[in-house]
């Protein structure tokens, strides 16, 4: 996006010339002749740079400099009489000086420079705000299950555009993962990813924290504070939870999403954006919708490309992959080596997971803690107790007052396990602690193909 820049020079042949050179080397550029002429200019729009005279028909430019450089850098002009006054300026905040007259390549040369250092120190100043908040140092995606794959096409197809993404899915099922992958993927990259969580944040502060505000706006708003929207210029501002946005905010988001514009709370000047917006959310949005509780155009606007995170019972191949993973991604001390015995892997890969990854994560954690120095981690390691709760109540399909056989009881068995993996042969190996092959033979033995593909085609409508 061309970079505004505000000429202020009271010669009008001198300013319609920079004027000129910078506008022929792509830059939104716009001269005025007065600190009068300023004022009202800068009331309606926030250029990236002043290039100014050092002395005007109306005052002197180092009298304004301290209010100036709090929003742009200011290169200051000087005839060479002057460089004493150019070199109080500098001292003042001013960013660079040229002297009159100006040669066109030195203008264009320091304008750049000036330019790419403000961008630099505008990057240096966010990455430390945001420092702690970049926790996850992690892989993205974890696991080969054919529920994640097909998350990961998703992701892979529309990472490359500028669509604005809706990730749907329960709460801890890694919907924020797929949000940085799909802005490592994309061609903002190499710029900020700004996760906010729409839950935390006080109705009465959204406003200002989305959007920033103006000095004076409210009470406590000493100064002018940029937004997160402005935070995340050139990269990706992710939304999560945002069926929780209040319905004020959900307009204004709106308008974001359609025009590209926005203001700070208690502005006047519309600024444009430059991030791609992908949300999240746990909650069903048409339903809220219809209902009122969710803009319907907001909606709908989000909705034109969503990503499904399916929760950690439909992706039970994943749990070995993410298991080692955070048994060797772990971020306190065990010097210890450690591996899971494959009694409690099947724990693990039967247990249905309300919390998704994040409390496998939270549970293998500690698991480590609780083994102590043993290199390996027993089912007594791990707190299943719904595990344990949902082995009583299990029930195989068998006639009432008949004696089954054992083989009764594996037909019986498999079926319910066909059913409850949607039918995934890998899954149900481990579950039952046999080879996959074993899993073929006994589905033939048993006649259970069908049984197969009826599972197959539920879990398949499921998703979509």
């Amino acid at each position: 996006m061309s970079k505004k820049i505000l000429v202020i020079e009271d010669d009008e042949l001198l300013n319609q010339m920079i004027v000129h050179q910078l506008k022929s080397k792509g830059y939104l550029a716009f001269g005025v002749n007065s600190l009068a002429q300023t004022r009202e200019y800068l009331g309606q729009y926030e250029p990236d740079l002043i290039i100014s005279d050092m002395r005007l028909p109306d005052g002197e430019c180092i009298d304004e400099l301290p209010s100036l450089i709090e929003s742009q850098p200011v290169v200051v002009l000087t005839a060479y009489g002057t460089v004493q006054n150019a070199v109080e300026a500098i001292q003042a905040g001013a960013a660079h000086y040229l002297t009159k007259p100006v040669s066109p390549d030195e203008l264009i040369l320091t304008v750049q420079r000036v330019l790419d250092a403000a961008a630099l120190e505008a990057d240096h100043k966010f990455c430390k705000s945001r420092l702690k908040a970049q926790h996850d140092k992690h892989p993205f995606m974890i696991g080969q299950s054919p529920a994640l794959e097909q998350a990961k096409e998703l992701i892979d197809a529309v990472a490359p555009s500028e669509m604005t993404v809706l990730i749907l899915g329960e709460s801890g099922s890694g919907k924020e993962l797929v949000a940085r992958a799909i802005h490592e993927q994309s061609r903002r990259a190499d710029k900020h990813f700004v996760a906010v969580d729409c839950c935390t944040l006080q109705e009465n502060l959204f406003e200002s924290e989305l959007f920033g505000h103006e000095k004076g706006a409210f009470t406590g708003a000493d100064k002018k504070k940029n937004g997160l929207i402005e935070g995340a210029y050139g990269g990706t501002l992710f939304l999560d939870e945002i069926g929780e946005i209040p319905p004020a905010i959900q307009a204004k988001l709106l308008r974001v999403l359609e025009t590209g514009i926005f203001r700070r709370v208690g502005g006047t000047k519309d600024l444009t954006s430059n991030v791609r917006i992908v949300a999240a959310t746990n909650r069903d949005l048409k339903k809220m919708s219809e209902s009122k509780e969710f803009r319907a155009d907001l909606f709908y606007r989000l909705d034109a490309f969503s990503i499904y995170t399916p929760p950690l019972r439909e992706r039970r191949d994943d749990i070995p992959f993410l298991v080692d993973h955070f048994i060797r991604n772990h971020n306190f001390s065990m010097c210890v080596k450690k591996t899971v015995v494959k009694e409690a892997m099947r724990k693990l890969i039967a247990y249905d997971w309300p919390g998704n990854v994040r409390e496998l994560k939270n549970m293998v954690e500690r698991a480590i803690i609780l083994s102590r120095n043993s290199k390996i981690i027993r089912g007594r390691h791990f707190n299943l107790k719904d595990y344990e709760q949902s082995k009583k109540g299990f029930q195989l399909d068998i006639m009432h007052g008949t004696d089954p056989t054992l083989e009764d009881i594996e037909a019986c068995y498999l079926k319910l396990l066909l059913g409850k993996h949607a039918g995934h042969r890998t899954t149900i190996a481990q579950v039952m602690g046999i080879s996959e092959r074993h899993v073929y033979r006994l589905i033939s033995k048993y006649n259970l193909a069908k049984e197969v593909s009826l599972s197959q085609s539920r879990r398949a409508t499921d998703m979509n």
